[in-house]
């Protein structure tokens, strides 16, 4: 059921009509005894999901017991990340997702269906976990809060996702992801319909159609006006998200006239610290990217690969190679065999040698990034010759040469038309 549509590629939500939306809502639920909220991390600060879920808290008050952001496979929020994206809701109220420790198994999506969704590309059953609050709680209603953009794994991010992924465990996080790089970024980034996504669609019908889940969709772009809510859906079906994520479509996805020869792409310090998240720079624009272009990825708060100690070292002991390398090594390996999604991150990380990718990181060393594939060049002096302060996003001259800047790669995705099909 669809509760709230509203959106357009040029609307812009203020915070009155934002809150306005969802206590109108809250009414329409009707009164709730015990509310579970599941906004997204830090990494997706720009998603104004920790703005929804302040005017959650004020609607519901002690009614909220509990908030657990989908952490996924990232690191834990600091307290001071909790305080800037959720500003007067209490630390007291957030748990910690553990996608090793904490989780139930709740059902098998069938090895067969996989073969199917996938055209053959994998044939295994997929486990599919939740964090055990979720079925344990006692939660009469579980509020889902996320932005839907465009997504290297599932094509288009939230919905399910944030459920089966966000706060769920390794098996199902390491196998649909894997199932997604073997099936091709190509073939499913800005789509909505994807073998991942069938898989997730599959676990809801089947197995947590029960938990009284109530998805409150954003979408974000920035435009002439800034960075702005585009639209806003709430439902607790397919429905709410499949609305969401044809806006995302129109707002989020930059279809390009001619190739990208060089991008040079900005990483806060704040949102992106590992090349985990980082690399959304290299999956969102490789569509873009013109055979032997440059990416020049500026990344000052970059301080290791991966999100999760283990990820990490399984990361600098493969390297982002091509993808028949990356196959050959899960073949051979059986720690890359018990981490499908570390193998399916360095799939996403690699150009496939059509394009040369260099890191200019803040606290990692030459040999560091040497020693993963990329190539590597000074933070400082790419920072004077590329300057955020002065590049607007689009083209750009620098030195009379053109160039293509990117202020933030989590919020779009980019593409040349002859190469998208």
């Amino acid at each position: 059921m669809l509760y709230y549509q509203q959106g357009s590629p040029s609307t812009a939500f203020s915070k009155d009509e934002i809150k306005k939306a969802l206590f109108e809502t809250f009414d329409k639920l009707g009164p709730k005894k015990k509310v579970l909220a599941i906004p997204p991390d830090f990494t997706r600060f720009h998603s104004r999901a920790g703005e929804l879920t302040q005017y959650a808290y004020e609607y519901y008050g002690d009614k909220l017991t509990d908030i657990l952001p989908a952490l996924g496979t990232h690191f834990p929020m600091t307290d001071a990340e909790i305080e800037k994206m959720f500003p007067g809701v209490p630390l007291s109220l957030f748990r910690v997702h553990n996608w090793r420790e904490d989780v139930v198994t709740v059902g098998t999506v069938p090895g067969e269906y996989v073969k199917e969704i996938s055209e053959g590309a994998l044939d295994y059953p997929v486990p599919v976990q939740v964090n055990r609050m979720l079925l344990e709680g006692g939660y009469d209603l579980i509020l889902s809060l996320g932005q839907v953009v465009p997504h290297e794994v599932i094509g288009m991010a939230n919905y399910n996702k944030n459920i089966f992924v966000g706060v769920g465990g390794s098996e199902c996080i390491n196998k649909s992801h894997f199932i997604g790089a073997a099936y091709g970024m190509e073939r499913i980034m800005g789509r909505a319909s994807t073998p991942v996504r069938s898989v997730l669609n599959y676990a809801s019908d089947h197995f947590t159609n029960d938990l009284p889940i109530v998805y409150l969709q954003t979408v974000i772009s920035e435009g002439d006006d800034g960075l702005q809510m585009r639209g806003l859906f709430i439902g607790d079906d397919f429905e709410c998200f499949d609305k969401a994520a044809k806006l995302s479509l129109e707002t989020n996805f930059r279809m390009m006239d001619r190739e990208m020869k060089k991008v040079v792409v900005y990483l806060d310090p704040e949102e992106f610290r590992s090349t985990w998240l980082g690399n959304k720079s290299i999956y969102r624009t490789r569509m873009a990217i013109a055979d032997d272009g440059e990416l020049i990825v500026l990344a000052p708060g970059l301080h290791q690969f991966g999100e999760d100690p283990t990820n990490d070292v399984l990361i600098r002991k493969y390297g982002y190679v091509h993808t028949p390398q990356v196959l050959k090594y899960v073949e051979e390996n059986e720690d890359l065999q018990n981490g499908l999604g570390v193998a399916a991150h360095l799939i996403h990380g690699t150009s496939e040698g059509r394009f040369n990718i260099t890191y200019c990181p803040g606290h990692l060393t030459r040999e560091e990034i040497e020693s993963v594939g990329f190539n590597y060049a000074d933070l400082n002096e790419m920072m004077e010759k590329y300057n955020p302060c002065k590049l607007k996003d689009g083209w750009n001259m620098v030195d009379g040469e053109e160039i293509y800047y990117i202020s933030n790669p989590a919020l779009g995705l980019w593409a040349y038309k002859e190469r998208f099909e």
